[in-house]
């Protein structure tokens, strides 16, 4: 081959690679821009108690007819709905709808909104707040954790009816159907596209096929869509009665012959969505695929809102198109269903021309508005929710109210059969896929196409050690919450089969940490329900760990000698691969320096070996190492750090002061010296004494060279360390004090004299040590105080913390001082933690808590999950999923937060303007507002309210510049009150003040009459502003009204009258200008 040739061939080769790329840039741009959505989380509230997808599951599969009277709680006035006559007999407003339990309701503490604003704000905003908050916590998604993220909100809704009187104002703005879905991205801080859409009855869908449009062009990861509709007034129900366009007795009878109109109710629905891709690699439950959408327009059709056939058929096409489907793919349709004589038909038609054609099996069709009633905008996400539900359970549930189907549909045009009863899901070979529509009186169309998701997280951990003790953890904004949160939990767990580490872990990654909190120790289930009914009672119990949160920093405390045993860290070695990982690190390494297995004297039989300070100080060393990665391994996070005596070398490699070769040499050294210091091991000894150290220190001066304080452990308590004879014999000093004193099993007496001879030795051991600067802040056992920087690389001072005391207490101090609450004590035991709860009880603020890892006398596993639940309800972050790793845990369905609602609601449901609401009776003036009429004396008080904005015409009464209310308004004022009270004459008025009107005053005026007297009635008028409710009243006229004869005719019944004189009017109101008047 020719030189030409290969670089013919070359190229060729190398054009084909970028072919075969550009093909796989191109499939996973295709690939991206049809990707299924994952719903992964589903929450909602409807008629007939419906708080939850199970609770709506369970409605239709046991065919609930949730449609009810009219609600009596929200102020509305029934009776006036009979003003609009009846029909046949029957009220013209229907007196039956699907309602919302307890919609005044809302736990406004909650969400840190404060009770005026919940007032003013509508009901749909707060109910789609803890709508939205549990689909999260049922996607398992703690909605804290979206806060400044991409996360979108589609809501679909309108601006509601709900309006509260303050200040003689009706609050509007927080009403806004802009606030649906910005209220709740604000709320939880979602950074994400934002909309609020308002189609009518095809909102929800609209808004879910807008959130997976987003998802697919990557404007966000993860989207909220749903819709709301809460009734506030019993408007819709007159607007929609009048124009014959609702059923009489409320009900939505879909595809029946007796459709008779459609039933309004309300509702609120909110999914969570995710790519499917993502969901898969996130590892969340999938609970359907949306495979595809569509919305459309009817455009200029047979009336604004009439259904438009063609225009459904379209839609329908467009979403098969959209996912990829034949119509012969989808097993059933959640229909609009409405109930109308109109709109029905013509949806079946659509239906039949598109999905019943061609298939082998008929297309089944139902409507969840034969059950709830039409939601309206919340009406497509129902729908929505019970496919989900139908095809996770393979149950198609029955439409009600259809004994016979529709005569206005011919069925005969194509296979589609209606669900009159309950079936099950038809076995097809692949997955269930359903069709949901929603049309709108808008004209615009949706249909999404749903198919069965797999329901548990593409892949699961497998178990390879079972938990001994699982947490349950629950918290809650009060302690009520919490109880009831407990309650709910006992309630699940008795009536489902429950595995305690599904249970810990769903709880632990899927529920937001609030300030009241317990954790349940999860021994076995019994034991954890009876420990949740103590703590729904309020009762103690030992297996509820209970505490409020507090600010505060914290520190990990390392022990020293003497609370060593046999067998400690065996446990945890058993349980978590990260302790068993790092104690076989450090044993590794401790090897060379030891010459023997660390691990045969750690766990074996002879606690007199255990007890050789040459094995102990490295056994204590090895075991703090690997616990102090377990808890690191869980999450926690040292703000500080602090040891005793041999504990302090732990803490300098935990704060990267010391590398673990280089702490293993130092310790092993150590240990080794003290060991092999010169004298019989019985020559010394150390006693702890109650004391404090002002009175032991001068005790001293006679026991120079023989005695020393070897630790100060906390305000009354210190420990002495000597020579045996001298020890013994200063004990007994104390003691005959009234000091408590007790012997400590050592075997050298350690941070006295007698440590003296070994100093250099370890000097020499130290030579080369390299000079780093902690990571973690130390607080030092030789000065009580913070370490300075390099000071921990420094031979000197681990030579002189050898010998001086360990000044523990005042390590205490200082990180208390530090603003540290909170510690973690890192050793076989508890000693250190009982001696920092004394110093911190002794000092100013007694509060802090100090929590041992490991106890004694308790099993390993089960005491470091008590202390890891007594840190989690003191406010330190624990990694509960870290901890429950390897134990198989899966995610589950909880019972979501007990929302504590109180009542949000005006006081009555009239409008501020309706007078009659008040009990008063209307004016019907353009004046004047409202009349009242003493129950006392017989007087009347006619009320109104005047401003340039409601009557623009008194500005154009200008005296002087300022526009004045005209004489002949007060008149006015006053005959129109004089008819209220029988009066036809004002026999007399005198304007007293003028009442002068601002641009932007609203002024408040009264028509006073007094009780009749020989006919005749004395009448004031006064005013004060609008806006100040405290404000002085001004009378601007007064008089008195009569009654009687007939005002005598004209004179003449022409005009100008005989003997008139006519007058030059030129320039006439050029002069009043001038002279400051102008009318």
């Amino acid at each position: 081959m020719t030189a030409s040739s290969e670089k013919v061939v070359g190229a060729l080769r190398n054009a084909l690679k970028q072919v075969e790329s550009l093909r796989e840039q191109n499939r996973e741009l295709v690939a991206a821009a049809t990707e299924p959505m994952a719903i992964i989380g589903m929450a909602c509230r409807y008629p007939g108690g419906v708080r939850s997808p199970e609770d709506l599951w369970h409605l239709v599969t046991t065919g609930v007819d949730a449609v009810g009277p009219m609600p009596t709680d929200r102020g509305w006035d029934l009776a006036a709905l009979d003003a609009f006559g009846s029909v046949e007999g029957v009220p013209r407003v229907p007196r039956q709808g699907g309602f919302l339990d307890d919609v005044a309701g809302f736990d406004a503490g909650f969400f840190r909104i404060a009770p005026r604003d919940a007032l003013v704000m509508d009901p749909q905003q707060r109910l789609l707040l803890e709508v939205a908050w549990e689909a999260l916590e049922r996607a398992g998604i703690v909605p804290a954790d979206l806060r400044g993220g991409d996360t979108g909100v589609f809501v679909g809704g309108g601006t509601g009816d709900y309006r509260v009187p303050m200040h003689g104002l009706e609050w509007q703005t927080a009403q806004s159907g802009s606030l649906l879905a910005g209220r709740l991205a604000y709320t939880l801080g979602l950074q994400g596209p934002t909309l609020a859409v308002d189609t009518g009855c095809s909102s929800s869908l609209v808004s879910l096929h807008l959130a997976a449009q987003a998802l697919r062009s990557r404007e966000c990861s993860l989207a909220l869509a749903g819709g709301v509709t809460v009734m506030s007034t019993p408007a819709g129900f007159v607007e929609f009665a009048v124009q014959g366009a609702l059923s009489p007795d409320g009900r939505c009878k879909a595809f029946s012959d007796t459709a008779d109109g459609t039933g309004w109710s309300e509702g609120a629905g909110v999914l969570v969505l995710e790519r499917l891709s993502d969901a898969e690699r996130n590892g969340h439950r999938i609970l359907a695929v949306v495979r595809g959408s569509a919305v459309n327009q009817d455009g200029a059709s047979n009336g604004m809102t009439a259904p438009n056939g063609p225009a459904q058929v379209r839609v329908i096409r467009q979403a098969l198109a959209n996912a990829d489907l034949p119509a012969a793919g989808v097993d059933v349709v959640e229909a609009h269903g409405t109930g109308t004589r109109l709109g029905d038909p013509i949806e079946a038609q659509a239906l039949l021309a598109t999905y019943g054609q061609d298939r082998e099996r008929p297309l089944l069709l139902g409507s969840i508005k034969s059950n709830i009633g039409h939601s309206q905008a919340a009406a497509g996400v129902a729908g929505v929710i019970k496919m989900v539900q139908a095809m996770r359970n393979g149950i198609l549930p029955c439409t009600l109210h259809v004994d016979t189907a529709s005569s206005h549909v011919d069925w005969t045009a194509g296979a589609v059969e209606l669900l009159t009863e309950p079936a099950e899901w038809p076995e097809t070979g692949w997955p269930r896929r359903a069709g949901v529509s929603a049309f709108g009186a808008s004209g615009t169309n949706t249909h999404v196409l749903l198919e069965r998701g797999s329901g548990t997280p593409a892949a699961t951990e497998p178990s390879a050690v079972p938990a001994g003790v699982v947490p349950w953890v629950l918290s809650a904004r009060t302690r009520q919450a919490l109880r009831d949160q407990a309650a709910a939990l006992l309630s699940h767990v008795d009536s489902t089969e429950s595995v305690p580490a599904d249970i810990g872990l769903s709880l632990a990654t899927s529920r937001s940490g609030f300030e009241h909190r317990a954790v349940v120790l999860a021994g076995d289930t019994a034991g954890a329900a009876r420990s949740l009914s103590a703590l729904a009672a309020g009762t103690p119990d030992a297996g509820v760990v209970e505490g409020t949160v507090a600010a505060g920093k914290t520190a990990f405390v390392f022990s020293g000698q003497g609370s060593q045993r046999l067998g400690m860290g065996s446990g945890l070695y058993r349980r978590f691969p990260v302790f068993a990982e790092a104690f076989d690190e450090v044993a590794a390494e401790l090897a060379e320096h030891l010459g023997a297995p660390l691990r045969d004297v750690v766990w074996g039989e002879d606690p007199e070996l255990l007890d050789d300070t040459g094995w102990t100080q490295p056994a204590l060393f090895a075991v703090e190492v690997a616990l102090y990665r377990l808890v690191r391994s869980w999450r926690l996070t040292p703000d500080y750090l602090i040891g005793h005596s041999v504990g302090e070398i732990t803490a300098a490699h935990a704060a990267g002061a010391l590398a673990l070769g280089e702490a293993c040499a130092m310790v092993a050294a150590r240990a080794r010296l003290m060991r092999d210091l010169p004298g019989d091991r019985n020559a010394g000894a150390m006693v702890a004494v109650e004391a404090a150290e002002e009175e032991v220190a001068p005790l001293l001066a006679g026991y120079a060279e023989r005695v020393a304080i070897a630790a100060v452990n906390g305000p009354e308590s210190v420990v002495l360390s000597g020579t045996r004879e001298a020890v013994t014999e200063l004990a007994g000093v104390l003691a005959e004090r009234g000091h408590r004193t007790r012997n400590l099993r050592v075997s050298r007496a350690f941070h006295s004299p007698l440590m003296d001879p070994m100093l250099p030795g370890f000097r020499a051991a130290l030579d080369g040590l390299p000079s780093r600067p902690p990571e973690i802040p130390v607080v030092s056992n030789v000065t009580g105080a913070l370490v300075e920087s390099g000071e921990l690389g420094r031979p000197d001072y681990w030579v002189e913390h050898a010998r001086r005391a360990v000044r523990f207490a005042d390590g205490v101090r200082t990180l208390a001082g530090l603003g540290v609450t909170t510690f973690l004590e890192l050793g076989p035991g508890g000693s250190l933690a009982s001696m920092v709860r004394q110093t911190l009880d002794a000092g100013e603020d007694t509060g802090g808590v100090a929590v041992p890892l490991l106890r004694e006398d308790k099993d390993e596993e089960s005491a470091a999950v008590r202390a890891l639940a007594e840190l989690h309800t003191a406010g330190v972050r624990v990694g509960w999923p870290e901890l429950l790793a390897g134990t198989g845990a899966g995610i589950v369905d909880l019972p979501t937060y007990p929302f504590q609602r109180e009542r949000f609601w005006p006081a009555t449901g009239t409008r501020s303007t309706d007078a009659a609401g008040m009990g008063l009776v209307p004016a019907e003036h353009p004046l004047l507002g409202a009349v009242a009429v003493s129950a006392e004396d017989g007087t009347t008080l006619v009320t109104g309210r005047l401003s340039l904005a409601a009557q623009p015409w008194l500005a154009d009464h200008v005296v002087g510049g300022t526009v004045l209310f005209p004489g002949t308004g007060f008149l006015e004022l006053v005959l129109a009150a004089a008819e209220r009270v029988g009066c036809d004459r004002v026999e007399e008025l005198t304007l007293a003040i003028p009442l002068v009107l601002g641009e932007r005053d609203q002024v408040a005026v009264q028509v006073w009459i007094g009780a009749a007297e020989s006919g005749r009635r004395e009448v004031r008028v006064y005013s004060r502003p609008g806006q100040l409710i405290d404000a002085d009243w001004t009378e601007h006229a007064g008089g008195v009204l009569s009654t009687g004869a007939p005002a005598a005719e004209p004179c003449a019944p022409w005009w100008p009258p005989e003997g008139a004189r006519p007058v030059d009017l030129d320039g006439h109101y050029d002069l009043l200008a001038g002279n400051g008047l102008l009318t």
